[in-house]
């Protein structure tokens, strides 16, 4: 590369492994871990609200799904302003929103109030997942690109081990409100320091002719080995779009059946992992473990899903959808498993470990795949709509369990539900490695269409 003609493709993926790719890793991950503490908390909270304010937990149902209506309307709607205002201020505000609107709950004095700060609350939280995915993939080098979105990603489950702990230990002292008083403080302090540390994608920035310097401050931030000037010719990347309305890229051609396929698979992984993340503590109490027993096996969920998500982050790269197929294909005899009758805590910890492993194993794998298959022009608003098609899933899932509770289903009919969904989710994935495999002329994912 001259230093007359620098090519912004050429410029991510020859820079080396750094300070300026851990520094945005580190801020990424935050963002997530405190998306992933909030996430988990209601669900934590939930055997306190039923026992301190007399609630049916049958009834609840709307309360737990509310913030996933929220995250149903902000993550395509965040997409949208993501690639057009930019990643950064998205994932910003995302979090100012999220975080000003957990807190609420602390005032909160009944069920309906929480489900109404929750609803907005998802909002935010849904904006910031396609931002960050988006920046992510964007600002890594290909060679490295899967395993960065999912290390990324890999905040929320982190995220989601923390109020197991803070539900066994603290909130005995200090009450469930506790929960939230960290939940609303964690986002609100992270945005702060995304105003002052996040950069902006260099391959967005590339395609706005009006912020070429901070395009090129940023560039220099990324590659401090090239020789950048104001006067280097900087080529943005080469993206070939049919536009046909607000959603007419992603579903242009092959992507079509490919952008279908991702929803689906987004759908059915999310329904499973939420239907999980909300009803484990009350399904837990019921096999007969006391309350702080039954926050550290939940817990449990989330250590395995670290696992999961750090061999799917190897396991990408190299073959694609076929290896969210092989864990979610896994997940569902998983899921049979944590019902085994009589397990001791050790045993059912173990249990719901694997279950983690696998299912959001799959998840992290389905999340960083969208994120590497739509070009940057449309990469937010690809992975946002596959978020708010996901939650479509991920809404039915407290509710079908709500549902199948009230009715006094037994645990082994909940957990079949669960083992279902994601049986189907395998098979939606197992069609997608071979639609990318046509696409991009092997299982590797690239955002580059083959002809």
């Amino acid at each position: 590369m001259s230093e007359q003609a620098l090519n912004v493709e050429a410029a991510v993926d020859g820079q080396k492994i750094g300070r300026f790719n851990f520094v945005l890793l580190f801020w990424s991950f935050l963002a997530m871990f405190a998306d992933g503490f909030e996430i988990s908390a209601l669900g934590l909270a939930a055997p306190h609200i039923v026992r301190e304010w007399g609630v049916q937990a049958g009834a609840m149902g709307p309360m737990m799904s509310a913030s996933l209506f929220g995250i149903l309307i902000g993550a395509p709607l965040f997409g949208f302003i993501g690639d057009r205002f930019g990643r950064r201020a998205a994932i910003i505000w995302s979090c100012a929103i999220f975080g000003a609107f957990t807190l609420g709950v602390v005032a909160a004095e009944n069920v309906d109030q929480i489900t109404w700060l929750r609803f907005v609350t998802g909002i935010g939280m849904g904006g910031l997942l396609p931002n960050t995915i988006a920046l992510n993939s964007e600002m890594a080098p290909k060679r490295a690109r899967a395993r960065m979105v999912i290390l990324m990603f890999m905040g929320i489950t982190v995220g989601g081990v923390i109020p197991g702990l803070a539900a066994a230990w603290i909130v005995p002292e200090h009450g469930w409100k506790a929960l939230f008083w960290i939940g609303g403080a964690l986002p609100l302090l992270t945005a702060a320091g995304l105003v002052l540390f996040l950069p902006e994608s260099v391959k967005y920035l590339a395609l706005r002719q009006g912020r070429r310097k901070e395009l090129v401050r940023t560039l220099r931030r990324m590659r401090p080995d090239l020789a950048i000037t104001e006067a280097t010719e900087i080529a943005a990347p080469h993206i070939r779009v049919e536009e046909k309305g607000l959603t007419g890229p992603i579903f242009s051609g092959r992507l079509a059946a490919i952008t279908l396929l991702l929803w689906c698979a987004f759908s059915t992984t999310l329904m499973a992992n939420y239907f999980l993340n909300s009803w484990m503590p009350l399904l837990f109490e019921a096999k007969g473990l006391d309350t702080e027993a039954a926050a550290l096996v939940t817990s449990m969920y989330h250590v395995g899903a670290v696992l999961g998500g750090l061999t799917m982050s190897f396991l990408l790269d190299r073959w694609g959808f076929l290896a969210v197929t092989g864990m979610l294909a896994a997940a569902a005899p998983a899921m049979l498993l944590v019902g085994l009758p009589d397990a001791s805590p050790i045993l059912l910890g173990l249990l719901v470990a694997l279950a983690g492993f696998c299912v959001l194993g799959g998840q992290f794998g389905d999340n960083a795949a969208a994120g590497l298959i739509y070009p940057t022009a449309y990469r937010a608003k690809g992975v946002g709509l596959a978020f708010g098609a996901g939650r479509i899933g991920s809404i039915f899932g407290p509710m079908v369990g709500a549902a199948l509770i009230g009715a006094h289903a037994p645990l082994s009919t909940l957990l079949g539900v669960v083992a279902a969904t994601l049986a189907a989710g395998a098979l939606s994935t197992l069609l997608l490695a071979w639609l990318s495999a046509k696409r991009f002329g092997s299982l590797r994912l690239d955002e580059t269409e083959k002809s």
